[in-house]
């Protein structure tokens, strides 16, 4: 098999963005990555192509260059992003193509994912009665967890309030004021023991990501980034999950265990080895529970970690250096693409204000899709 290379990051800044499609965010994402890439579209042999509101984002091609190429469009909830770039990698992997991109893009309505149940095959009255994902499954998840681990709520303000700090320093990012952490903890609760301050926002935006075969990557970057692992892993049998009616309280552990472990087993690494870390931060409690689930900590060592500021970006285990999903919102089809975007400045020093200290060498992503899909991502240089 083919080794695969990061040539080429490109990000439509975060936020909202009134009168502008979803499509003109992805084409202006993908002409950032093939300046960054040096190439020009002609040089894409494929796309892989992932979006929530837009059901057909291989149309983006119609704004860069209808070229004839193959364009697979994909949709695995909050891991949607994340499958395109498996997907993408897989292709160059198996020789079918040598350059390949990944883009994804979304343009959601103000508001949590309660209007259209029917995208995830639910029941209209599963919104009606407010059982959709939305603050209520979270707030329970992030409850016990605290509950049973010996986590406070005071951890979680710092988690969000380190985030809104990381987001300040990131040109492309939604909210860009930091927020203390006394306001965030008092701040409307939602769903206890989530305040409204520890949530992301549903937003805007687009991001693109250009690969192609590791040995021919100098004809394009003289920094390439090198893509060791994507995994993706769903539940087993007898998990609890946001969308059951009725399930197990015995819940099987999360599928992020799974997609890390086996990312990291492609890879070759262990989450020692891990310099910068993304983590899906739906909210702050997410954050904390996937620094576990991932590998990087046992349950309830959280507590100590944020309050030493190991996960701070000079921390011993940075997290969500460019202010996460907590920061930049949730364009569900971009997310995943965005946070490889800022592991490949990262690693290759461009990451300006934010930038961890030393020289990174390896970065790790995660996303966690409901109703039960989670994919971890590894790059190296």
């Amino acid at each position: 098999m083919n080794d695969v290379a990061i040539v080429g990051v490109g990000l439509h800044p975060f936020g909202r963005f009134d009168g502008k499609p979803a499509m003109e965010m992805g084409a202006e994402a993908i002409q950032a990555a093939l300046t960054d890439a040096g190439a020009s579209w002609k040089d894409i042999q494929f796309g892989v192509g992932g979006s929530y509101e837009v059901s057909n984002p291989d149309a983006v091609t119609r704004l860069v260059g209808l070229t004839g190429i193959p364009f697979t469009n994909v949709f695995n909830a909050c891991a949607t992003a994340a499958s395109a770039i498996q997907l993408c990698a897989d292709t160059i992997k198996l020789g079918k193509y040598d350059v390949g991109i990944a883009v994804g893009l979304d343009k959601h309505p103000r508001g949590a994912f309660t209007d259209d149940p029917a995208k995830l095959a639910l029941p209209a009255w599963y919104a009606e009665n407010g059982q959709f994902v939305t603050t209520k499954f979270f707030g329970m998840k992030a409850n016990r967890y605290l509950h049973d681990h010996g986590v406070s709520q005071e951890t979680l303000a710092k988690v969000a309030a380190k985030n809104f700090r990381n987001g300040a320093l990131n040109p492309n990012a939604f909210r860009r004021k930091p927020i203390p952490e006394e306001d965030i903890l008092n701040a409307p609760v939602l769903n206890y023991p989530l305040t409204q301050y520890m949530f992301c926002a549903p937003d805007e935006g687009a991001a693109a990501v250009i690969m192609c075969r590791a040995d021919i990557a100098h004809r394009f970057s003289s920094q390439p980034v090198y893509l060791r692992a994507a995994e993706i892993r769903t539940r087993r049998f007898g998990a609890y999950e946001v969308h059951a009616t009725s399930a197990p309280l015995d819940e099987d552990v999360s599928p992020t265990v799974y997609a890390s472990r086996a990312a990291f087993e492609a890879a070759g690494l262990g989450p020692e080895d891990v310099d910068v870390i993304q983590l899906q931060d739906t909210d702050a409690g997410a954050e904390v529970i996937h620094m576990a689930e991932a590998g990087f900590c046992a349950d309830g060592e959280q507590e100590k970690l944020v309050a030493d500021g190991a996960t701070e970006i000079g921390g011993s285990l940075p997290v969500n250096t460019d202010g996460g999903l907590i920061a930049n919102g949730e364009p569900i089809g971009a997310s995943g693409l965005r946070q490889v975007h800022e592991l490949v400045r990262q690693l290759r020093g461009e990451a300006g204000e934010r930038q961890v200290p030393g020289t990174p060498r390896v970065g790790f992503a995660q996303v966690y899709g409901a109703p039960g899909t989670a994919s971890a991502t590894i790059v190296t240089v």
